[in-house]
């Protein structure tokens, strides 16, 4: 069931790809994936591409996919081994989203940080009470680590 069920998200990711999100099979097979998230233009995160790995586990769709930054990023909600807080990747979870649902959500956090249920508590902090230095902090980071 897994595979078949992958094998046709991955069909649909190639015909009709997320707005700045792309997912393909890493070389030489099609478990785990590798994807790519461009940093939407209204955030910190504009310009870089963020790389992630994507492993689905035997009992998907039934399960989450487990998604998580390879690339570094500043972020409350994305902790420093790249694991991601977002409640779809949780108990949120239904078998009827696909994995183009899953990074654009990621997009979006990207976009609106929820920081009322945060990885990285400091990072939640500054976001909450110093705006300016949250953004300018993620900005430098994005051009340190996501820009090549």
């Amino acid at each position: 069931m897994a595979s078949k069920r992958i094998l046709k998200e991955l069909k649909d990711l190639q015909k009709d790809p997320p707005v700045s999100c792309s997912a393909g099979p890493v070389a030489g097979g099609h478990v785990p994936l590798a994807g790519d998230i461009m940093g939407p233009a209204d955030s910190p995160f504009a310009g870089g591409v963020f790389l992630v790995t994507i492993h689905y586990p035997p009992d998907y769709p039934f399960k989450p996919p487990k998604v998580s930054f390879r690339t570094k990023v500043f972020h409350p909600n994305i902790n420093s081994n790249g694991s991601i807080c977002l409640d779809i990747l949780k108990e949120q979870w239904s078998p009827a989203l696909t994995i183009s649902k899953v990074l654009l959500s990621i997009c979006s956090l990207l976009t609106d940080p929820n920081p009322d249920d945060p990885l990285v508590p400091e990072i939640a902090h500054m976001y909450k009470t110093d705006r300016a230095k949250y953004e300018s902090t993620a900005r430098s980071w994005t051009q340190k680590y996501a820009m090549g």
